[in-house]
């Protein structure tokens, strides 16, 4: 082969050597930014005490809103801190809620791991999603009294349900509460277990947080949120 096919055959194998890398690289970023993007947050670095940072505490419904203080807790279901609704307010239609300041989310897949401590009006466990204001967002909750597993909607202030299922759900021990949502496809899971799929389009978009009602004192720990 002369000096001229040489040097053609040398500069087509770089072309092609780096079309090869600008594909490989290109893929590399579509899979990046096909990864699911996880906020998660366990109270751990948070000071014992007071309420948690990033969040805002609201009161939903009637009374008083909650009184979220960071506690140290054997049994944690990771690190040792958690976060606690304290106060022991009765007002039977009160729902305390502490929503995270962080994003919005529409299509998400969101989870908490919650505990039952006390309370003789209602034992609550709730993940509040596309929460829009206190009168407008959605609820699951667990209730250890009622041993059943619920999803609401507060339309106006006033909770509306729309879809539940009978579980047991044992007091002073950890549940995982996860809502999957897609649009107006809502599926929710109680350890683990598929126990509602419904429709409903009444809020897109919002913020997520914790929820208990009245008299519900309730530990908390790891909500997660990663794309569906």
């Amino acid at each position: 082969m002369n000096s001229r096919l040489q040097v053609l055959a040398y500069r087509s194998l770089s072309c092609l050597a780096a079309c090869l890398l600008l594909l490989v690289t290109g893929l590399g970023a579509a899979g990046r930014s096909n990864a699911k993007e996880v906020f998660m947050v366990n109270f751990d670095q948070d000071a014992l005490g007071q309420s948690p940072s990033g969040f805002t505490s609201y009161a939903t419904g009637d009374g008083p809103a909650g009184k979220w203080l960071v506690q140290e807790m054997a049994g944690a279901p990771s690190g040792k801190q958690v976060v606690v609704q304290t106060g022991a307010d009765a007002t039977r239609n009160r729902y305390p809620v502490l929503i995270a300041d962080k994003g919005e989310y529409a299509d998400l897949d969101v989870s908490i791991k919650g505990k039952a401590i006390s309370g003789k009006v209602d034992q609550g466990i709730g993940l509040a999603f596309r929460f829009r204001d206190p009168k407008s967002y959605y609820v699951v909750r667990a209730n250890a009294l009622e041993n059943n597993f619920r999803l609401y909607k507060m339309v106006n202030g006033r909770r509306q349900q729309f879809a539940g299922a009978d579980v047991q759900v044992a007091s002073g021990q950890w549940h995982t509460l996860r809502v999957v949502a897609q649009g107006d496809h809502l599926v929710c899971y109680f350890n683990g277990q598929k126990l509602i799929d419904t429709r409903d389009a009444t809020y897109g978009t919002g913020k997520v947080g914790i929820w208990t009602k009245a008299d519900s004192v309730t530990a908390f720990d790891d909500l997660t949120v990663a794309k569906p």
